[in-house]
């Protein structure tokens, strides 16, 4: 069986907290002159197009500025629409050389407004740091905290890809309860990709993310097997629940969907998630191999096992292929 998916981002296992799908907004830049604040946190990898150009000069992917003149230094501002707690950052430089900033800083605050007035009290998150062109820069957040908005300051000016900011999403579960069903798995809702064998197409945090998949990009996709076995993703439910109903989501995957899916769930209290790969394959069969097919939605009630409380699944497709999203709709337990 194929490892784990691992990568240099010691952040991997938590949410983006600033994803435009969770309602993340790039809200106020000193200036965008060569490339739009937008495009900080623009969900793709950044791209590099070497003929291309604009009215501006030399089309970029990502915030850019213009050569500052004065003794100033620009910066945005960006602001996150989920409650939840930050734990660090990737400040990434990709296709950014010769134009990149020296060094950068991160600061935070609290705000019901828009665009954070004058009087808003602003905590330093990532002390001035420097910078290398086109790489990723990973830096752990000075204050693990919720924050409204975030201020990236870059000294004096230059050119950011991408900015990531990575967390955990705290709702309100009691709240949420009150709603009725609800689901348990959701990356609004706390939910969290941990592990993977392989996802050489998509990522597994697709899995969960808010609505439908808008292309076959926008799913979990490992590559073409060519030898026994088969593909798996560990995910943690965003609080203790009892799993109801199930939605197993083929969006857009017609050629490479998998034969068939299955769900193991458990009642984890501790332990180290590293360890995970192995001790999920003896978990309860919460849904047993299941046909799939191809661009469907395919909703399980009667054929869940009943397990009670738990905290994580495994999901196991057969062999290979594409699923778009992983819905365990349910009731959080009391105290969630």
């Amino acid at each position: 069986m194929s490892k784990p998916v691992h990568d240099d981002n010691p952040f991997r296992r938590w949410i983006n907290l600033a994803q435009p799908r969770l309602g993340a907004e790039v809200v106020f830049a000193t200036d965008e002159f060569f490339a739009p604040r937008a495009r900080l946190i623009a969900p793709q990898a950044p791209v590099f197009i070497p003929d291309k150009y604009d009215e501006h000069g030399k089309w970029m992917d990502g915030w850019e500025s213009r050569r500052r003149r004065d003794a100033g230094y620009d910066y945005c501002i960006v602001r996150l629409s989920v409650p939840g707690v930050i734990y660090g950052f990737d400040i990434d430089t990709a296709h950014f050389t010769g134009n990149y900033p020296p060094s950068a800083s991160i600061d935070g605050c609290i705000s019901d407004a828009t665009v954070p007035g004058e009087d808003s009290v602003w905590h330093e998150l990532v002390s001035s740091v420097r910078l290398r062109g086109n790489s990723h820069h990973y830096h752990a957040a000075q204050r693990s905290e919720h924050y409204t908005h975030l201020r990236l300051n870059i000294y004096p000016d230059g050119g950011v890809a991408r900015l990531r900011v990575y967390g955990e999403v705290r709702p309100d579960w009691k709240a949420l309860a009150r709603r009725g069903e609800v689901d348990l798995v959701a990356m609004e809702n706390g939910g969290r990709a941990l592990l993977c064998n392989d996802e050489h197409f998509g990522s597994m945090h697709n899995l969960i993310a808010p609505g439908r998949g808008v292309n076959m990009g926008d799913g979990w996709e490992t590559q073409r097997r060519r030898s026994p076995g088969y593909d798996w993703a560990i995910l943690a439910l965003g609080a203790p629940g009892v799993v109801e109903r199930v939605v197993i989501d083929t969006a857009h995957f017609k050629g490479n969907y998998p034969d068939r899916a299955s769900l193991r769930g458990v009642c984890l209290t501790g332990g180290n998630e590293d360890e995970l790969a192995a001790q999920s394959l003896a978990w309860p069969v919460l849904l047993a191999e299941m046909k799939l097919h191809m661009d469907a939605e395919h909703v399980f009630t009667d054929e869940l096992q009943a397990l009670g409380e738990i905290t994580h699944v495994r999901l196991s497709i057969f062999p290979d292929g594409g699923v778009s999203r992983l819905r365990l709709f349910g009731r959080p337990v009391p105290g969630a």
